[in-house]
């Protein structure tokens, strides 16, 4: 099975092209391209007239390092109910899907729009959500790329706890992606996100199946907080994720998004934790193989 981890924090500290040496150096397979930038800085090379000839340049580095991107994240929030900003985060999510493809991303993950309060406005945030998958849908066809949503969660200021949000409970995961109707749209399993909301991990791992579940989060955290750590740090059994993977005979890739572990460390220290990081996710990999 394919390992691979996403480039945010290395990409911060070292920069794009350094990351995904350190990444080939650590033993990764591929890694998987943040775009988060896109939405914060105006100066960002994915946001100029050049965007694909800085991809194109990216991907020459990885080829030289000798590593694939995988698997890309579109900038978020998908949505702020602003229409004029929204369609600004459309237009950079659409550029981020080419760029993907240009680096060589099979999927690239796409946050459903949830800036309603999820309890007051699941119907309307279902019927948004389909809306805005299925205009994605030519922009899948035409850079040859699929586009993956993500279960979220949603935090109550009033009570200062993280309830459900789009997405969040397994039934609802797949009527989405049902409903949408594209093999261009499938399903990204963020296992920290699964805890956070009190779901099962192996039953809504078996619940997806391997028609719909392409692309994988994976991280650990205390059941409160979304603290995207390295697994077996904290409280996910990773034997729930392993044996569900096996069982449904899942194909798709093992991402980690664990980058608050690497942030811990003082820059020196940081290849060493990169490649203890490797370690565990091959191990989890090798272990969730069918």
């Amino acid at each position: 099975m394919i390992l691979s981890t996403q480039t945010d924090f290395l990409a911060r500290a070292y920069g794009e092209e350094e990351a995904i040496r350190m990444l080939a150096r650590a033993g990764f397979d591929a890694y998987d391209f943040s775009f988060f930038a896109m939405f914060d800085n105006p100066e960002y090379p994915m946001n100029g007239p050049g965007f694909r000839e800085y991809a194109q340049s990216l991907r020459a580095v990885a080829e030289e390092a000798g590593i694939a991107c995988n698997q890309a994240h579109a900038p978020f929030a998908s949505s702020t109910g602003d229409a004029q900003d929204d369609q600004r985060r459309f237009e950079a999510i659409v550029r981020s899907m080419e760029a993907a493809a240009l680096l060589g991303a099979k999927v690239i993950v796409v946050h459903p729009k949830h800036h309603l309060p999820y309890a007051a406005h699941a119907a309307e945030l279902r019927e948004m959500n389909v809306a805005f998958y299925k205009s994605l849908v030519p922009y899948c066809e035409k850079f040859g790329i699929k586009a993956a949503c993500e279960n979220m969660w949603q935090h109550n200021p009033v009570v200062g706890r993280i309830i459900d949000s789009t997405c969040s409970r397994p039934q609802e995961f797949c009527d989405y992606i049902d409903q949408v109707g594209s093999p261009w749209v499938v399903e990204c399993l963020d296992v920290g996100h699964v805890a956070l909301t009190d779901e099962d991990l192996g039953s809504f791992v078996r619940a997806m199946g391997p028609g719909r579940l392409q692309a994988l989060h994976v991280h650990d955290n205390d059941f409160l907080e979304d603290l995207h750590t390295m697994p077996f740090t904290c409280r996910i059994d990773f034997s729930a994720l392993a044996a569900g993977l096996k069982e449904i005979g899942y194909t798709g890739d093992f991402t980690l998004e664990a980058d608050h572990f690497l942030e811990k460390f003082p820059l020196p220290l940081v290849p060493d934790a990169l490649g203890l990081l490797y370690k565990v996710g091959r191990f989890l990999a090798d272990q969730s193989a069918p």
